[in-house]
């Protein structure tokens, strides 16, 4: 893990975004395509609002959700909502957005097409995530009841995680932790905390574990 501390968020938020964006524009050079994974959520949101006037072939870039909860797009808690709004308008507005929501149909029934339709985005080129003071990451949660299958090295790249009331899809373990390039983006003390916990602990405690080997953290106060 290589941690990176900035001064205030302001300065995170610009130099993350500049940083993807470059990250990207090199995976472009070799590559047909870059597949893009990002939280939803409203820590990276200011990163979006950047990332989102660079200057590169964002008709290449491939952006989906690391996980998203089972509602339509217009509903305020839906992560593509926010990733639409945010990044994928300026220059960014040209890039492909690939859905893990398919309206009309019931999750269990839907995951064939989707798992289809994210084969071709593995490995992923670009990962941005975010982590809960709780140590979890997209929607793997410790102490949940599927995330034993989840962490699972044999288990398909993505999973249905029910929280609740409310039926989440999310990338798992495997799909996480092969991402070419992985950054973890957050702030203030309580994470910070988090993330050095979760350095000492077994990813079914602390999900967050199973990509900090090879990942960059951008925290700022």
């Amino acid at each position: 893990m290589k941690l990176v501390e900035y001064a205030d968020r302001d300065m995170l938020m610009i130099d993350l975004a500049q940083h993807l964006a470059g990250e990207l524009s090199e995976c472009l050079i070799t590559h047909e395509f870059a597949s893009f994974a990002v939280p939803g959520g409203t820590t990276p949101g200011p990163v979006f609002d950047t990332l989102c006037a660079a200057d590169l072939d964002w008709w290449r870039v491939h952006v989906m959700p690391t996980d998203e909860r089972w509602v339509d797009e217009n509903s305020e808690r839906s992560n593509a909502r926010l990733i639409k709004s945010r990044l994928l308008t300026n220059r960014a507005a040209a890039a492909r957005f690939v859905p893990f929501f398919m309206p009309g149909q019931e999750a269990e029934a839907a995951m064939g097409d989707l798992s289809d339709m994210l084969q071709p985005e593995l490995p992923i080129s670009i990962l941005l995530l975010g982590m809960g003071a709780d140590m979890h990451t997209a929607s793997l949660f410790p102490g949940a009841a599927e995330l034993e299958e989840a962490l699972s090295t044999q288990a398909p790249a993505m999973a249905i995680h029910p929280e609740g009331q409310e039926t989440r899809v999310t990338l798992t373990a495997h799909a996480l932790s092969g991402a070419m390039n992985t950054h973890i983006l957050i702030t203030g003390a309580e994470k910070r905390a988090a993330l050095e916990r979760a350095a000492m602990l077994d990813p079914h405690e602390a999900p967050i574990k199973t990509v900090l080997a090879n990942a960059t953290v951008h925290w700022a106060e």
